[in-house]
This record gives C-alpha cells, sequence and structure tokens, in this order.
C-alpha cells in the first residue's frame, strides 16, 4: 500500500521547517509542489531564472560551477533534507551555478513569487525563511571559494 502524504505533513518531518507552527506550515505548503528527477536531470542552470527552491526528499545533488576548458567543479553535493537554490531571494534571481541530479531525486519545489508574497505580507516569515537560508548561503559560497582555490593552485603547481 503506498503512503500518501500532504505536502504540510511532508513539511513538518523536515528539519529546515521543524520550528515553524502550524499555520505557518500550511502556508509555506501552499507555494509547494513535489518534483522528481532522473540521474544527470538539472534542477536548475547557472544564469536561469531562480524562480524556486527546493528541499530534497531522497537522492543527491551536486552544485557545480563551471571554469572554462574544464570539466565542472562539483563544490558541494547535497543529500535529503538540504535545500538547494537561494537565488531566488536576491535580485536579479538568477542562479549562480548548476544544480545537476547524481541519482534519482524526489523533492519538494517551492515558486519563488509565492514565498516572496508571503514574506512581504508576514515579516516573520521572512525573517524565520532568511534565519534558515543566511547558514546555506554562507556555506554555499564558502564552498565555492574552496574549489577556486584548488582550482588556481593546481593552475600554479603546473
Amino acid at each position: 500500500m503506498v503512503d500518501i502524504h500532504s505536502v504540510s505533513e511532508l513539511l513538518k518531518d523536515l528539519e529546515f521547517f521543524r520550528e515553524f507552527g502550524e499555520a505557518t506550515i500550511e502556508l509555506l505548503a501552499g507555494c509547494a509542489t513535489n518534483v522528481a528527477y532522473r540521474p544527470g536531470d538539472y534542477v536548475f542552470r547557472e544564469g536561469g531564472s531562480a524562480d524556486a527552491f527546493f528541499i530534497i526528499r531522497h537522492g543527491d545533488v551536486a552544485l557545480e560551477i563551471h571554469a572554462p576548458g574544464r570539466e565542472p567543479l562539483v563544490f558541494e553535493t547535497l543529500h535529503p533534507g538540504d535545500a538547494i537554490g537561494w537565488s531566488w531571494m536576491v535580485p536579479p534571481f538568477k542562479w549562480s551555478y548548476d544544480a545537476r541530479c547524481r541519482t534519482v531525486v524526489r523533492g519538494l519545489s517551492f515558486d519563488a513569487t509565492c514565498l516572496r508574497g508571503k514574506m512581504e505580507a508576514d515579516h516573520e516569515i521572512g525573517y524565520q525563511l532568511m534565519r534558515r537560508f543566511l547558514p546555506v548561503m554562507s556555506r554555499r559560497l564558502l564552498g565555492a571559494r574552496l574549489q577556486l582555490l584548488d582550482l588556481y593552485a593546481a593552475e600554479k603547481a603546473r
């Protein structure tokens, strides 16, 4: 028998949303849809419109940056429970890197326009989302920086 959960029930099970109250979970669930990807699919591509963010429920996603003349550099691999994408919060709302599925991935996609509207209407929701995304943003920027340092160190060693 298949166990079917509502989006709000799925959110309650995710660490990212644990401290949100019932009413806020319901509001956020209204912006979310279930998504699925195959290995090799892109969740998003650098430069594309950042119109959503994602929470992985199953599978692994590699975050990649491109360097001319090289294979994409994976600067972080994300797993179940991780949030993907913060560019939806920062104008001009364009992705800063690629997110490519390493495995079959199931997750939740949150519509950015819907979320930004809820954040404007209720600043507490905005604060709580920002509080959760700032550590994500910091980790991603550090990961990209470390990959770039490795790239340039390898260049100097040649």
